[in-house]
C-alpha cells in the first residue's frame, strides 16, 4: 500500500531526534536539525501544511550522571541546556514551530496516557530480569550508570547501547563485565521485576509497516533484521529517581520510572499538541496528524487504509537511533491507537578530518565555535546539506567548507545575482520592459519541477542545490549573450537578456529559501520585492519581477585563506590531543600489548560470504586529495574495468610508491563521496598501520577472492 503523493490535504509534521539536555551542540548534531528545517520549509513551498517541532530530552541516565557530577539537581541541570538550545537553534536559522521538553506537563501527561492505554490493552507484562547492582554502594544501576563490554562485537559499551562499536540497542543485563559509573566498583547482576511492552504483539504489523515506510534507504532496510527475526520485547522501566514515574495498573505511580526511550518520542506528539494549542485547532489540528480519525482507538484491529487516514509524520534522525524510530516507536503508536510515521530519514555519521567525533575528548567543531568565527549560518546550512546525500557519512573540513563557499556561493550564485541586478539597476533602473524568453522560462520550470520532485523523494541535497545550479546556468547565459556589448548595437536584445537574468535571480531567491532563508530574503529585497519570500509557493519563481530596484550589495563574502589556516591548525592540535589520549588509554589497558578486536561470535554462512565481491586489483595512479590529511584518490585496475577509489592511507604509505601495488578490492561496496571525490569500492587493509592486503602469487587482475 503506497502513500498519496506529497503535497496532500492532510497536515504534516516534521520532527528531528531530540537532543540530550546534556552538553554543547556540535556540527554532527546540527546536520540533522538543519536538514529537518530545510525539509519542513520545502514542504511548505510545495503547498503542504507543515509543523516543524522538536524538544529537549531531559531524562535518562546521561543527564542524571552529569548532574550528579556537578552536584546539582537533574531538572536544574537539564533546563540550563534546554534554554541554551532554544537560543542556539535560531542562530543557525533553525525555526521550530514549537520546541518543548520531555519534563513539561504536556509530555508527562501524554506519556502516562500512552502507557495506560498499553496496560488497558494488555500489551504490558512484568518479568524478572538481570539488573546491574553496585553491592558496595547498595544501589541499582540503570542504563548508563553501567559500562562494560558489548556481547555482540566486544567493544566498550554503555548500559543501553554499544555506542563505540556495532551501535546495537542493548537490554538491561546484556553488557558483559559491568562496572558502576557512579563509583567505579565492579557491578553484579541481580534479579529485579520490570515492565515490558510486548513488541511481539506487533511483529506482523511492523512487517507491513516497514514495506509502507518511505525515507532513506538505510532507515527502511536496517530494521528488517529485527522485524523479520525474533522480535525481543522492550523493557520500559528503569531503577532510578529521575524521569516520569511508571503509572501502576491501579492508577498509582510505582517506584520505577519509564525508560527514556518511552517518553522521548512521545515529545513529538506533545510538541505538536503545544503548537496546535498556541495557534488554534482551526489553523493546525494536532489530532488530525497523530490520531486516527481524530479520536483515540484502543485494541488491535485497524482498517487496512489506516496508514492513509492520518497526517504526514516525517522523522529526520541520526543514524544511531534508526531502531528506536522504526521498531519501538511505530509499535508504541500502534499500541496506543495513534497514526504511524510516513517516512523516516536517517543521516550518515559526521567525522572530523577522518576521525569520528568525540565530544568527551573535545574532538568536535562546536556550534558556538562556528558562530564565534563570524561565519553566516546560511553558509553552514548550505555546506552541510549539499555536500553529499543525506545518509552518506561525511567528514567536516574547514578547507572543503571554504572551497565550496568561495566557488559555489560566491563564485556562482552570488556572482550571477550581483552582476545581473547591478547591470539591470544601472541601465534600466530595475527590470527591463521585455517578456521573459521561452528558453529561460523553460529552465525555471525545470528547476521548479526538480525542486518538487526532490521534496517528494526526500532528496535534501537536491533541494539545497537547485538554486545554485540555476545560477550556474545564468552565468553561462549572460556570458554567452554579453549584454554589455548589446546595449548600443542591439538594445532590444540587451533588454531581453537582462530581463531573463532578473527573472532567473528572482527564481533563485524563491528556490534557495529552504536552505539559506536569511540570504534568500536579502536577495528577494535586492530584486525589489517586499514581504516575506518564505510565504510564497515554489511556483512564484515564475512570477514577473518588480519593475524598479536599486543597485544590490554582494550577497556572499569570500572565506579568507588565513582564517582557514588558523582554524585548521587549531583543529589539528585538537584531534592530535584526542588521539594521544586514546592511545595512552589503550596502552594503559593493555600494558603495552597492542589491543586486538575480539573474534566475532556471530557466524555467517557460505552464501552470505559469497555476497562479498572481492577482487585482485592493481593501483594504477595515486594522488593526495586536497584538504584531506588522510585521503588518497586511487585509480585501480580490476581486470574487467578501472575504478576510482578513495582510501584513508595517506599518512601510512608513500603515495608516490603506490602505483603498481597489488591489492584486494571490495568491488560491491556502496559508492560514497569523500571531500567531493566519488569512491567506487574499498581497498582492504589490516590493522592501524593499514597493511594493504595482496595475494601470495600472481593471480590475474579481476580474480575473485573465494
Amino acid at each position: 500500500m503506497g502513500h498519496e503523493q506529497l503535497p496532500t490535504e492532510e497536515p504534516a509534521v516534521v520532527t528531528c531526534g531530540l537532543p540530550y539536555a546534556n552538553g554543547d551542540l556540535h556540527v554532527g548534531h546540527l546536520r540533522s536539525y538543519v536538514a529537518g528545517d530545510l525539509f519542513a520549509r520545502a514542504l511548505r513551498r510545495i503547498g503542504q501544511q507543515t509543523a516543524f517541532v522538536c524538544g529537549s530530552d531531559m531524562h535518562g541516565t546521561p543527564v542524571a550522571v552529569n548532574a550528579a557530577e556537578q552536584g546539582v539537581d537533574p531538572e536544574e541541570f537539564a533546563l540550563e541546556w534546554h534554554d541554551q538550545y532554544r537560543e542556539r537553534f535560531p542562530q543557525f536559522n533553525i525555526a521550530f514551530d514549537n520546541y518543548g521538553h520531555t519534563h513539561d506537563e504536556t509530555n508527562t501527561e501524554l506519556t502516562r496516557d500512552f502507557v495506560a492505554s498499553w496496560i488497558d490493552n494488555d500489551h504490558v507484562f512484568e518479568k524478572g530480569i538481570k539488573v546491574a547492582y553496585d553491592p558496595e554502594a547498595d544501589q541499582w544501576l540503570p542504563d548508563r550508570y553501567v559500562e562494560g563490554t558489548c556481547p555482540y562485537c566486544g567493544e566498550k559499551a554503555r548500559g543501553d547501547e554499544c555506542d563505540e562499536g556495532c551501535q546495537r540497542h542493548l537490554e538491561p543485563g546484556e553488557v558483559e563485565d559491568p562496572v558502576s559509573v557512579r563509583t567505579g566498583n565492579p557491578a553484579e547482576y541481580r534479579r529485579r521485576e520490570h515492565k515490558f511492552l510486548r513488541l511481539s504483539d506487533f511483529q506482523e504489523y511492523l512487517q507491513g509497516f516497514i514495506h509502507r515506510l518511505e525515507g532513506t534507504e538505510r532507515a527502511r532496510q536496517q530494521p528488517r533484521e529485527w522485524i523479520e527475526g525474533e522480535l525481543e520485547d522492550l523493557c520500559i522501566t528503569r531503577d532510578m529517581d529521575w524521569g516520569i514515574n511508571y503509572p501502576g495498573e491501579n492508577g498509582e505511580a510505582e517506584e520505577l520510572v519509564l525508560y527514556v526511550w518511552v517518553d522521548a518520542p512521545i515529545e513529538y506528539v506533545a510538541s505538536t499538541k503545544q503548537y496546535s494549542e498556541r495557534v488554534g485547532a482551526d489553523t493546525y489540528d494536532w489530532t488530525e496528524v497523530w490520531q486516527f480519525d481524530g479520536e483515540r482507538r484502543h485494541g488491535t484491529e485497524w482498517p487496512e487504509s489506516w496508514a492513509d487516514d492520518g497526517g504526514e509524520i516525517i522523522h529526520l534522525i541520526g543514524p544511531d537511533i534508526i531502531q528506536h524510530h522504526t521498531v519501538f516507536w511505530p509499535a508504541m503508536l500502534r499500541a496506543a491507537g495513534y497514526n504511524e510515521p510516513r517516512a523516516v530519514l536517517a543521516t550518515g555519521f559526521v567525522g572530523i578530518d577522518g576521525k569520528s567525533l568525540s565530544t568527551s575528548r573535545n574532538r568536535a567543531i562546536w556550534a558556538k565555535e562556528y558562530l564565534d568565527e563570524g561565519f553566516h549560518p546560511d553558509l553552514f546550512r548550505y555546506y552541510t546539506t549539499t555536500g553529499s546525500g543525506l545518509e552518506r557519512d561525511v567528514d567536516f573540513s574547514w578547507d572543503r567548507f571554504a572551497e565550496r563557499v568561495n566557488s559555489e556561493l560566491v563564485g556562482t550564485l552570488g556572482n550571477f545575482c550581483y552582476r545581473a541586478l547591478l547591470f539591470a539597476a544601472r541601465n534600466y533602473d530595475g527590470t527591463p520592459d521585455a517578456d521573459v524568453s521561452e528558453e529561460i522560462r523553460g529552465h525555471i520550470e525545470d528547476a521548479v519541477e526538480t525542486f518538487e520532485t526532490a521534496v517528494r523523494e526526500y532528496d535534501i541535497r537536491t533541494i539545497g542545490q537547485v538554486a545554485v545550479d540555476l545560477a550556474g546556468l545564468g552565468n553561462e547565459y549572460i556570458q554567452r549573450n554579453e549584454p554589455w556589448n548589446l546595449v548600443d548595437d542591439d538594445p532590444e536584445r540587451a533588454a531581453q537578456v537582462i530581463r531573463d537574468c532578473v527573472q532567473l535571480t528572482r527564481a533563485c531567491a524563491v528556490l534557495m529559501q529552504p536552505v539559506m532563508p536569511e540570504k534568500a530574503q536579502r536577495l528577494w529585497e535586492h530584486v525589489g520585492e517586499s514581504g516575506d519570500v518564505s510565504e510564497l509557493p515554489v511556483e512564484a519563481a515564475l512570477d514577473a519581477p518588480a519593475a524598479a530596484f536599486g543597485e544590490p550589495d554582494e550577497l556572499f563574502e569570500q572565506v579568507a585563506e588565513g582564517t582557514i589556516e588558523a582554524l585548521n591548525a587549531e583543529l589539528r592540535d585538537r584531534v592530535a590531543a584526542a588521539s594521544e589520549g586514546e592511545n595512552a588509554e589503550a596502552a594503559d589497558e593493555t600494558d603495552g600489548t597492542p589491543a586486538l578486536d575480539p573474534v566475532e561470535t556471530d557466524r555467517i554462512g557460505f552464501e552470505q560470504f559469497q555476497e562479498f565481491d572481492m577482487r585482485v586489483a592493481e593501483i594504477l595512479t595515486a594522488e593526495p586529495i586536497e584538504g584531506a590529511d588522510d585521503l588518497v584518490r586511487l585509480e585501480v585496475d580490476i581486470g574487467v574495468e578501472r575504478r576510482q577509489v578513495v582510501a584513508g592511507i595517506r599518512q601510512l604509505h608513500d603515495v608516490e610508491s603506490l602505483p603498481g601495488t597489488r591489492v584486494v578490492l571490495l568491488a560491491n561496496m556502496e559508492t560514497a563521496e569523500l571531500f567531493g571525490v566519488e569512491s567506487n569500492g574499498m581497498v582492504l587493509a589490516a590493522g592501524e598501520e593499514a597493511d594493504l592486503l595482496t595475494t601470495h602469487g600472481d593471480a590475474p587482475l579481476g580474480s575473485r577472492i573465494r
